[in-house]
């Protein structure tokens, strides 16, 4: 049974649900955890803020170790500087004129600003703002090494990478990639050999790149499964691990966590048991992610979530306020029962609510605003 017999106190009340909780002392594990693994490996570590969304969480990490941050985008970027950051990559393309405006003024201000980009379209672009602005921008070509989204394809890296350093108030610095968990080109579980080959074909891009005479010093890579193994291949300068700090169910799956390091849960309440084998709790799409289906390779995930403390019970299906949990009958569930629950994505998880709560060691609560939360611009 899932029941909690003690349902955290915010302010002297019982908190509303359904609510995110963080536990902030498994935070702190996952941070040094990882803060040492790639420290061990002499690679630099650069965590991606779009699963906390958080400047104080932002700040653990660099305090742990970490030489800044990486973000999505220029609002999340933002968010992150006016917090003290002054370390930031956004490791997509800035196309919008107004946006790169908005990265120019941010790097004027003292922020070392580093900017993704794939195209010479977009390069240009980047240019001309720079030219106009007075200012030069940092940028990092992105290079698709299978996951056949953003990035221009490895075999053009060289040429790619020479007109971009040829463009006035360009300065391109390095490379980097989001491969996540693939393998000879197919999804697997073996994250090790996904981040040791990661590591090898970016690391020989930025070799190639260097033949040609163009001097970069960045090498960027790695998800949270792949983060330390990528960091092992000789080259590989750079990390952008961003889950670890609260995993999750995918990252248990995938056996580089258990799910007693996931520091984040969404706690819920049965609002109604239907049917024997069936109880409804007062989440649903508007709670939890749903961007990593049940049943896909290579994780084939039952449900949207692990129930605490009921290994059984699956959240099968959701609408926008129901989540409808499949229950053995014999079990205890009443209506007014709280239970937790790890997401299976905790990132998109985080991004659907205004705020968490972060539990600490003495079991307090202190709530904390989800600063870059709807950052999507």
């Amino acid at each position: 049974m899932s029941k909690l017999l003690d349902i955290p106190l915010f302010n002297g009340r019982e908190v509303e649900t359904p609510c995110v909780i963080i536990n902030r002392a498994i935070v702190d594990a996952n941070v040094a955890r990882m803060a040492e693994a790639v420290a061990n490996r002499g690679v630099k570590l650069r965590p991606h803020a779009k699963t906390h969304k958080l400047p104080e969480m932002a700040a653990r990490q660099l305090s742990a170790g970490a030489v800044g941050v990486t973000v999505a985008k220029i609002s999340e970027a933002e968010v992150m500087a006016s917090a003290g950051i002054r370390d930031i990559f956004v490791a997509y393309p800035l196309i919008a004129l107004s946006k790169l405006e908005r990265a120019a003024a941010l790097s004027k201000s003292g922020v070392r600003l580093v900017i993704g980009v794939d195209s010479l379209e977009g390069a240009r672009r980047i240019s001309e703002t720079a030219v106009r602005e007075g200012t030069e921008l940092e940028v990092r070509l992105e290079l698709d090494t299978g996951l056949q989204r953003t990035g221009v394809a490895i075999g053009k890296a060289v040429t790619a990478a020479k007109q971009i350093s040829e463009l006035p108030g360009v300065k391109l610095s390095g490379i980097f990639t989001y491969r996540g968990a693939l393998l000879n080109g197919s999804s697997t579980l073996d994250v090790q050999g996904a981040g040791h080959e990661e590591g090898r074909l970016m690391a020989a891009a930025a070799s190639a790149i260097r033949t040609a005479g163009i001097p970069i010093q960045d090498v960027s890579v790695g998800s949270s499964p792949t983060a330390v193994f990528a960091a092992e291949i000789e080259g590989v300068t750079e990390v952008r691990p961003g889950t670890y700090i609260y995993q999750d169910r995918m990252q248990a799956a995938f056996g580089v966590s258990t799910l007693e390091q996931c520091a984040a849960t969404v706690l819920a309440t049965v609002v109604s048991r239907p049917a024997d084998d069936l109880i409804v709790i007062d989440g649903g799409s508007k709670t939890f992610a749903t961007d990593v289906q049940p049943g896909n390779a290579p994780l084939y995930l039952k449900g949207f979530g692990h129930i605490v403390g009921d290994s059984s019970a699956v959240l099968e299906r959701m609408n926008e306020e129901h989540g409808m949990i499949r229950i053995s009958p014999e079990s205890g569930y009443q209506v007014g029962d709280v239970i937790r629950i790890i997401p299976n994505h905790i990132c998109s998880t985080v991004n659907l609510h205004s705020f968490v709560y972060i539990e600490e060691a003495s079991g307090q609560l202190h709530k904390a605003t989800v600063a870059a939360r709807g950052m999507l611009e």
